[in-house]
């Protein structure tokens, strides 16, 4: 951190754009380690996960929104929620449009809901290595563009690539430039303010998408039960790690479990060293997969898996 605290900067940053335009890949980039869930699959962040960015003239705090989307439960209702709210709360929104896909009506459902932002707006144009030359700078044009056709102003238009790095410095230097001048409003050793309860849910759920099937992730739903030491005279020990996966329907639960348990071995696996390193400790890991009918539409349902306050 500068020793110049006049011109020292911090500030929020919105992170926005419909589903699978690669938000959460875009936001571990600039935070430099893996705080927002990514997938292949649309919607898969659901709530508003914070990443901070720590330079030595700049403590940024990125939010990792859900993708907007039109709604077709009370869950999609709640996330759009989450959105809304977090969008009146920063100093800076990044509007996030891949380069490899034309403008949509779901880009334009998000441009209508930024019209009255007062803070600057950026857009990002991600994905920008898959595009080729002349795809880029078609995407581009079409991006500026949208000021007179959504009315809207850019403050800035910086095309990025997060998989290869490609103007990610540049990205970090622009949202910096907008930010206002502050103090740290964290310790600059802390990537982010999650819950580790959440985080470790988050991770398993993680661990589960990169498996499962196309038409399951949105009905998906994970929980921490407990987190307990297996031996409580080993400061040091075991930590046993319980967590609940839950459907809505009963057909679902084989999905997850797999053949002989194949399936919920495997993600038992793949998330029990994340979060070994996350809590610094040995883990054993237990899943569990339960039913809550129809949870996405079930106000009581939701509250119960922790979305009646989400983000």
């Amino acid at each position: 951190m500068s020793d110049d605290q006049s011109t020292y900067r911090s500030g929020f940053v919105a992170v926005v754009g419909r589903p699978n335009v690669g938000k959460s890949t875009l936001m571990n980039a600039l935070v430099g380690s893996s705080v927002a869930t990514t997938s292949a699959k649309p919607q898969t962040t659901r709530r508003a996960i914070r990443g901070i960015v720590t330079t030595e003239s700049a403590q940024i705090v990125l939010v990792d929104t859900p993708g907007v989307h039109r709604p077709r439960s009370l869950l999609g209702e709640r996330l759009n929620e989450v959105v809304y709210r977090t969008w009146a709360q920063v100093d800076a929104v990044a509007v996030c449009m891949p380069a490899d896909e034309p403008f949509g009506k779901g880009d334009s459902f998000i441009l209508q809901k930024l019209r009255d932002a007062t803070c600057p707006l950026i857009a990002l144009v991600t994905k920008a290595d898959i595009a080729g030359v002349e795809g880029l700078t078609s995407k581009l044009l079409e991006v500026s563009a949208l000021e007179a056709t959504q009315g809207i102003t850019w403050a800035h238009i910086i095309p990025v690539s997060a998989i290869t790095g490609k103007q990610v410095d540049t990205v970090l230097e622009v949202l910096t430039s907008v930010m206002p001048l502050g103090e740290l409003m964290y310790p600059d050793d802390q990537i982010s303010d999650d819950d580790i309860e959440q985080a470790i849910a988050d991770i398993v759920r993680q661990a589960a998408l990169e498996e499962l099937s196309d038409e399951l992730p949105h009905s998906l739903a994970t929980m921490v039960e407990e987190i307990v030491p297996q031996d409580p005279d080993k400061p040091d020990g075991v930590l046993e790690v319980r967590v609940n996966l839950y459907v809505e329907r009963d057909s679902q639960k084989g999905i997850i479990i797999g053949r002989r348990g194949a399936m919920l071995t495997h993600i038992g696996s793949t998330a029990r060293p994340v979060i070994a390193d996350l809590l610094g400790r040995r883990v054993h890991l237990a899943l569990f997969v339960k039913v809550a009918q129809e949870w996405q539409s079930d106000p009581a349902q939701l509250r119960k898996l922790g979305f009646d306050n989400i983000g």
